[in-house]
């Protein structure tokens, strides 16, 4: 890049003026060094918006940013020593230290060799800057009139969410149809042969949005609905087959395996008999070999027929190596899909007006964007809120005289990153420390932001906290789409955010450029063994982010470090060097197999963020932890440590911590979090019958404590009943008015405080839980939640009232209740809910009145295990339009559900179980949304509804232990059906006539239905995979093409336990691609079925209560490819084929014998002689007696 980059240098000269502005107590003997630094300071920056703009003597103005950048940064590291010096006399003086005289005479502790060393450091960098001074005049710098450190029209993003995000990803234009194309083709690529993975390649140059394309096929509903697995694998460089393994088990959330086939061994049990969709994203590698070796890994997963790869790359030859389906040649859009993009980002409000100006602005733009959507959404971002002047800016520029291709697309977004402020810059080039495709959280991003010093708040905003601005960067920089692919919690604040793989290739671009030819190596992401080794004395270090091994004690090395992450590091404890890192200010050691802190950790004490998550093995904290005054924000997992941190009162600039336990021992009351008063965010506090009473509590200062907004209050489980000063304690914990989220835990009083039965508190609360009350009794109705929308109450089971005033509930939840008194009130003027859960409840014969019907916006609703439920509501006619799931279930005395379900046109999901007293569903049409219908245990249901084959969209059945259910009425088939299961039905005596008309039916199963008489025809059902038909002991007729060799996709297949008169098996033809065969036999069978030794390609076999057999065939030798042979409650059973057969079955690894008594005693391993047979086999288990 030729241009002078001096934003590096910019963005260290910010953070050094402004410490050096501060007022310092130690000033004697350097006050005239550090007001001639400030001096000094202001005179360079003012230069060095100078030295931006030279294009003559480029070279040697390089040279003197790269110098002036130098400088900075050993001064910054003079006076973060000096902020270090600080902090460790106000720890001493907390200690109340006595070692006087050995303070005074020691270098670095004697406060006037102290004073001394620090004169000493700033009066050498003044002599340099006046140097460097001299040297501008000799390259013709000079200083600007007025200094800016950015454009005028960076304007903060003052809010933690972005509506407009979540929507924007979502936007695609003008690939509508090469979506539903690609989705089709993919659906359709399941006629494939077995174990053969299709494989579409998306080719096309950088930005033209081929993953913007993946994330609509990936997301599309009919893709949720054909496959059952999606998994997303970015891949990029290198192409690393046990790598992507890996990112595929993490996908699963299981551990990453050491080796390759370890890795393949834990695919298999979770891919195995699954459809799935796996999208490669950004492939680069053009070895054939690798992508055979990743393929044939995939292929040797059993039972994934149909399953597809979609990759999508750059190169044409990747896409020819790959694909096994025509690749999608991605083209570019039209100037106008282009126009209705750009506009989309520029104005977010469609209502707003365009000037005639505007448009012929626009679309010139529009046009110039040669059809690739980044560029269309990035200038876009770029001119919102811009006027005419900086539009034409734009269009004028000289990046549209470059040639198409990645040269403009990196212009490009170089303009945007041009019109950065100097310190968003360095924010933004920070992010190249993460790898593509990583999924950044935005607290973690901005934490290491602070810790670089890079977050400066200007003269109007001295009211922020430096996270305030860090969350402004941040929305700033997704404004302008550097970051995507946003995750938000529940109340639709961001989360975490990825980069495009192009934008991160501008962060590693400008992070280079700003260090090239200077100290680079000041941040160093995944660094080896060899690169550590080989870093010069010379360079000071400020990150390391680790992935390996971390070489013994090199730490102590890098002294000048501001970041260590070693959250994927290799390693098992931390050195007592650690506690030599004085300028070290994050510190994340999450996921590692520490057992110990050492103490010197507690010398840190500029660290402001100290990340501990999942330190399984960590048995306690260090005493010294409490001396970390300068920390914000701590986070470490409650039950992995023996005990909680002694004086955590101490940490008075804390603003992250997750929960406090109170103790009995000194350092651990509750008063601990008296002076804590910047917490923020969220925090638990547990074990609250250690607080003794209201004053106390009060010692907390919860209500001080304004930027909490989810706080939760926790007592112990157990403990004796006749404590109980549950509500003095929780009066005294009284929080402020704007807190969002409230949990109570076991509460043990019979009234709540003063301030939960007012209405004055909770203008902002959002969600309120309070869990195991039992001895709640009386909760006032004049309580008023305004705001209130979600609502937890469980186990408060003598509560005899509740509030009525809930204008925005959206989410009520009442589980394990003796009275249906709460729901009767909390109901009286709700018409908000969209999700109601009731559970548990005694004395509730219905829902209460008019509770369906004004609450018009309901889409969940699941009443469970309440022993008094008559009736639901008389009816639904009219109300619950939107109810999508409807789930009955252990409700012993309901008759029947209302009527008028058929009029519930969202109806996805209908779940009825273990309602032993139903006669009656009452659904005389269909309910063509319909997706699911389990009916389980349902003893008194005679009938199913009518007419079934009208639920055009249901894909899964499934009938439990009806025993009153004679026939399913369906005739003409059910289309969209993929499961079927019926069990334990013993009225059952036919199956439905239109079950061959099901022919997207995937997996059937019949079994235990005693008075099933036929099967019928099954060789239209050829999308089965798994089909179970046994125990049905009155069985007699099994159609002839029951078992059908069109069953070309079947691969798992149990039958058996037939009619006992039956003489032999029905006859089935040979499935030469079944791969697990589950035989149920019955007294009068002799023998196994002849057509079972032609299926070639088993791996398991099962052979159950064959009584009558006495000796297995000669021909199960011919399974060649058995791996796994169970053979249970065969009380005659006394021969194995001979041994030759059984040396044929060279792949077979592990044999089973379960009560059989006769051949468990032949096969003795010291005397049986059937042991010869299998003693090659590697495992042999037996279970059951002699």
């Amino acid at each position: 890049m030729s241009e002078i980059v001096t934003f590096g240098a910019e963005g260290i000269l910010t953070k050094v003026a402004s410490l050096a502005q501060q007022e310092f107590n130690l000033l004697r003997g350097f006050k005239g060094e550090l007001t001639s630094l400030r001096e000094s300071l202001s005179k360079v920056q003012a230069m060095l918006q100078d030295a931006g703009k030279k294009k003559d003597r480029a070279e040697a103005v390089k040279m003197w940013v790269k110098d002036l950048e130098d400088i900075a940064h050993d001064a910054d590291d003079v006076l973060d020593e000096y902020e270090y010096e600080v902090l460790r006399r106000k720890v001493e003086v907390q200690d109340q230290m006595k070692k006087k005289v050995l303070n005074f005479f020691s270098l670095h502790y004697n406060p006037i060799a102290f004073r001394h060393k620090m004169a000493h450091k700033i009066k050498k960098i003044n002599s340099s800057l006046v140097n460097l001074k001299n040297e501008a005049a000799s390259i013709d710098l000079v200083a600007s009139s007025t200094f800016q450190g950015g454009s005028s029209h960076d304007a903060g993003v003052d809010r933690e969410t972005v509506s407009s995000f979540a929507q924007d990803e979502k936007y695609v234009v003008g690939r509508e149809k090469v979506v539903l194309d690609i989705v089709t083709t993919l659906i359709d690529s399941s006629n494939t042969p077995k174990n053969s993975l299709s494989v579409m390649p998306i080719v096309g140059f950088a930005g033209l949005g081929k993953t913007t394309l993946a994330k609509s096929i990936y997301n599309h509903d009919e893709i949720g609905r054909q496959f059952t697995i999606k998994i997303w694998i970015c891949v990029s460089v290198p192409f690393e087959v046990k790598s992507i393994l890996n990112k595929i088990l993490v996908h699963f959330k299981l551990e990453k395996a050491q080796e390759k086939e370890a890795a393949l061994k834990n695919l298999q049990k979770h891919l195995k008999g699954k459809r799935y969709l796996l999208v490669l994203d950004d492939v680069w590698n053009e070895d054939p070999d690798k992508w055979n070796d990743l393929t044939s890994c995939l292929s040797s997963v059993k039972d994934t027929q149909g399953s597809s790869i979609l990759v999508t790359t750059r190169s044409e030859k990747v896409a020819k190596i790959v694909q096994t389906l025509p690749m999608c040649n991605l083209g570019k859009l039209s100037d106008d899909q282009c126009w209705l993009i750009l506009k989309n980002r520029a104005f977010l409000d469609d209502s707003a007006p365009l000037t005639k100006d505007q448009e012929r602005i626009g679309r010139d733009i529009a046009r110039k964007c040669a059809g690739l959507p980044l560029l269309a959404k990035v200038l876009g971002n770029m001119m919102r809120f811009e006027n005419i002047d900086r539009w034409r800016v734009i269009q004028e520029s000289t990046i549209w005289d470059l040639s198409d291709g990645d040269e403009r697309i990196m212009s490009i977004l170089k303009l945007s990153f041009d019109e950065l402020k100097p310190t968003l810059k360095q924010c933004f080039a920070y992010c190249s420390m993460f790898v593509k495709d990583f999924n950044i959280e935005k607290d973690d991003l901005v934490q290491l932001w602070m810790a670089q010093g890079l977050l400066h708040r200007s003269s109007s905003q001295s009211n922020l906290e430096m996270e305030d601005v860090g969350n402004q960067y941040f929305n700033i920089l997704l404004e302008k789409s550097f970051f995507q692919d946003v995750s938000m919690d529940n109340y639709n604040v961001i989360t975490h955010c990825k980069m495009h793989d192009l934008v991160h290739d501008l962060a590693e671009l400008v992070s280079k450029s700003k260090s090239k030819d200077s100290n680079d190596g000041r941040h160093m992401a995944q660094p080896s063994a060899l690169e550590l080794q080989g870093i010069s004395k010379g360079i000071v270090v400020r990150s390391m982010f680790f992935e390996g091994e971390v070489l013994g004690n090199i730490l102590s090395r890098f002294k000048g470090l501001r970041v260590l992450k070693l959250q994927e590091a290799d390693i098992d404890e931390l050195p007592n060097s650690i506690g030599k890192l004085k300028h070290l200010r994050y510190l994340d050691i999450s996921r590692r197999m520490i057992e110990r802190l050492p103490q010197s950790v507690g010398k840190l004490y500029n660290l402001q963020t100290l990340r501990m998550r999942n330190l399984y093995l960590l048995k306690e904290f260090p005493k010294k932890l409490q001396n970390l005054i300068n920390l914000r924000h701590i986070y470490f997992d409650r039950g992995y440590v023996m005990r909680y941190p002694v004086g955590m009162g101490r940490l008075s600039n804390l603003r992250s911590l997750s929960y406090f336990i109170v103790g009995k021992e000194k350092g651990c009351g509750i008063e601990e979090l008296g002076g804590l008063k910047h917490l923020k965010g969220k925090i638990s506090i547990c074990h609250l019958e250690h607080v003794r009473d209201k004053e106390e509590a009060k010692k907390a200062k919860l209500a001080e404590k304004t930027n909490i907004r989810k706080l939760k209050f926790e007592w112990g489980e157990d403990r004796s009943s006749a404590i109980n000063n549950d509500r003095d304690v929780l009066e005294g914990l009284k929080p402020h008015s704007e807190l969002r989220i409230l949990k109570i835990c076991n509460f043990s009083s019979d009234q709540f405080p003063s301030w939960m039965m007012s209405g004055n508190l909770f203008s902002s609360l959002k969600k309120l839980s309070i869990d195991n009350a039992k001895n709640l009794i009386e909760w006032t109705e004049a309580a008023i939640f305004p705001r209130l929308e979600e609502l937890f109450l469980r186990n408060c089971n003598q509560l005899k009232s509740a509030p009525t005033h809930f204008p925005c509930l959206q989410k009520l939840t009442i589980h394990s209740m003796d009275s249906g008194m709460p729901i009767a009130n909390i109901s009286t003027q709700l018409t908000t809910l969209t999700h109601l859960t009731i559970r548990t409840m005694k004395e509730l014969a219905s829902l209460p009145e008019g509770m369906l019907k004004n609450n018009k916006n309901l889409s969940y609703l699941e009443i469970q295990s309440c022993p008094d439920l008559t009736c639901i509501a008389a009816d639904v006619f009219g109300c619950c339009a939107s109810l999508e799931s409807l789930s009955i279930s252990w409700c012993p005395n309901l008759r029947t559900l209302p009527d008028g379900l058929h009029t519930l046109l969202s109806l996805k999901k209908l779940i009825i179980m273990d309602c032993q007293s139903l006669e009656c569903i009452p659904v005389t049409q269909g309910v063509a949304s319909l997706c699911k219908f389990p009916i389980l245990k349902c003893l008194e249901l005679c009938i199913l509804p009518e007419g079934l084959e009208c639920y055009t969209s249901l894909q899964m059945v499934q009938i439990w232990g009806c025993s009153k259910i004679t026939s399913i009425p369906t005739t003409h088939g059910l289309p969209s059906l993929r499961e079927l299961v019926i069990f334990n039905c013993d009225g059952l005596s036919s199956l439905p006539s239109g079950l061959q008309h099901c022919t997207s039916l995937e997996h059937l199963s019949i079994t235990y239905c005693p008075n099933l008489e036929a099967i019928p025809s099954l060789d239209s059902l050829t999308q089965l995979r798994q089909l179970h038909i046994y125990n049905c002991d009155g069985l007699k007729d099994v159609h002839p093409s029951a078992f059908a060799a069109s069953l070309t996709r079947l691969k798992e297949l149990s039958i058996g336990g037939f009619w006992k008169e039956l003489d032999s098996f029905p006859a089935f033809q040979v499935i030469p691609q079944l791969e697990t065969l589950i035989l149920f036999g019955w007294p009068k069978l002799k023998s196994l079925p002849e057509q079972v030794q032609h299926f070639t390609s088993l791996t398991a076999l099962s052979i159950l209560s064959f009584d009558g057999m006495e000796a297995l065939p000669e021909w199960l030798g011919n399974l060649a490819s058995l791996e796994n042979l169970s053979i249970s409650l065969c009380k005659n059973l006394m021969y194995l084929p001979t041994l030759e057969a059984m040396k044929c079955l060279t792949k077979l690894k592990h044999i089973w014998f379960f009560d059989c008594p006769l051949l468990k005693n032949r096969c003795n391993k010291d005397s049986g002689p059937e042991w010869p047979k299998i003693s090659h086999i590697p495992h042999i288990d037996f279970f059951g007696d002699l």
